[in-house]
């Protein structure tokens, strides 16, 4: 089946304390760190990787500042791993990820895929008028956010050479385009996922970088106590609660110091072969709602 999800994602940031003191309070796991790299884990077991400075060993960094420098793909079988690092003209390195760069300068990584262990409980209960499914039992915090998965990462290109850019993806490791937006990116999902989206590549006037890395939470309430949590420990939000409209997932955005933002997101929009690709010429409204009060003051 090909490429089953994000497996790592490596950046190089300036001030390393800070980036896993952002990370640990976003509920990542720290597996690992000392004065250069830190290594965090999903709870399905993929690995966010900060590296202090420059890493010689990656291609150059498409923009200034701390920034992602590789998405590494998780492949079912070692003969699929094989065969699309053929197509895309990987090299196997010294820790057996096949590598390469994409048309963008991002690097690109192959290898087997993580098997977790990770056995998600019962969704919280909720109670509707004719569909009542918690009786007796009030509900209360959902505790501290952990979460799930690296769902989808999405990343600036410049609009010139977009469909090139795309091609390296489509033709190279045969993601499938589910909603082509013609002015503004290409929405695309691995052969071996049901999200709507695990990868978008957004069009920029004349600008490379990471966009920002969406992290899966367990529900609608995960999503606002997390990013209520990272705000209470100073971390700026990069945009208001709300719901997209391409993929419908629930969102909340953080600006993150390793460049870029992240995305705490719930109840995406899962989808099989029968979606097709869907075109669309002008861009559909980023949200269906995001939070409004009366009482903001700016």
């Amino acid at each position: 089946m090909g490429v089953q999800r994000i497996e790592s994602v490596i950046y190089t940031v300036d001030d390393l304390a800070t980036n896993v003191r952002f990370f640990d309070d976003f509920g990542l796991t720290l597996e690992s760190a000392d004065d250069v790299t830190a290594v965090f884990r999903t709870r399905i077991g993929q690995s966010l990787v900060l590296h202090a400075g420059d890493r010689a060993d990656l291609p150059p960094a498409v923009e200034r500042g701390p920034t992602a420098r590789e998405i590494v793909w998780g492949v079912d079988t070692v003969d699929e791993l094989v065969r699309l690092s053929a197509r895309i003209g990987a090299s196997r390195s010294e820790d057996g990820v096949f590598r390469t760069v994409d048309r963008t300068g991002f690097g690109v990584g192959l290898t087997i895929a993580g098997i977790s262990d990770f056995s998600p409980g019962p969704p919280r209960p909720a109670n509707t008028s004719g569909a009542v499914t918690r009786v007796n039992q009030a509900l209360s915090s959902v505790g501290r956010v952990r979460p799930i998965r690296m769902c989808h990462v999405a990343l600036n290109i410049p609009k010139a050479g977009q469909e090139e850019a795309v091609a390296f993806y489509v033709d190279g490791l045969e993601f499938i385009p589910t909603d082509v937006v013609k002015p503004m990116g290409t929405f695309m999902r691995v052969e071996g996922d049901a999200d709507q989206h695990n990868f978008l590549l957004c069009h920029r006037p004349d600008k490379a970088g990471i966009n920002h890395v969406s992290y899966e939470v367990a529900g609608f309430d995960d999503v606002i106590e997390g990013g209520n949590h990272m705000i209470e420990k100073g971390w700026p939000e990069a945009r208001k609660l709300g719901r997209h409209t391409v993929g419908s997932n629930v969102f909340r955005f953080v600006h993150a110091p390793c460049g870029g933002r992240v995305e705490l997101a719930a109840d995406m929009d899962r989808i099989d072969d029968t979606y097709g690709t869907r075109v669309h010429e002008t861009t559909p409204p980023h949200h269906i709602w995001t939070l409004r009060s009366s009482r903001e003051t700016s």
